[in-house]
């Protein structure tokens, strides 16, 4: 790789990792019109209509069924990010993180990792969220 290329890709690293921390603080904030969804954008989560398997597509719909329904949720919630992971491409970042959500009593400490595909104008164009949804279906389960 010749300078101008480690340029480049030291560049799309950094749009990257930008577009994951905005998307984080915008959880912080509970602004999600901070997140810079790509019209045409998918999110696959584990609590989604739909799960993982079936998308939420278009940012309307992301917006209506994900994340106006998750905001009380996310009242008083702690973001931690932990790591960032880029694939070969330089399409797409993964965000280590954890989430806690001070609503639920006790509150409860999510890992996630999500996954968010770029476009190179840097909107969100495929979004997925791991984490085990345990600690919020079924609080305390790994106590019984």
């Amino acid at each position: 790789m010749n300078s101008s290329e480690e340029t480049a890709a030291a560049g799309r690293k950094e749009q990257l990792r930008n577009i994951a921390d905005k998307y984080f603080d915008a959880l912080l904030r509970k602004d999600f019109s901070a997140i810079p969804y790509d019209n045409k954008a998918t999110l696959r989560a584990p609590l989604a209509p739909g799960g993982v398997h079936h998308p939420l597509a278009g940012k309307d719909t992301l917006y209506s069924q994900w994340w106006i329904p998750l905001e009380p949720a996310l009242e008083g919630v702690e973001i931690v990010v932990l790591d960032y992971y880029f694939n070969e491409s330089l399409t797409a970042v993964c965000a280590e993180a954890t989430i806690t959500l001070n609503v639920m009593s006790p509150p409860v400490t999510l890992r996630v990792a999500d996954r968010f595909t770029v476009t190179v104008e840097g909107k969100i164009i495929e979004q997925e969220n791991h984490f085990d949804p345990r600690d919020v279906t079924n609080p305390g389960w790994q106590n019984g």
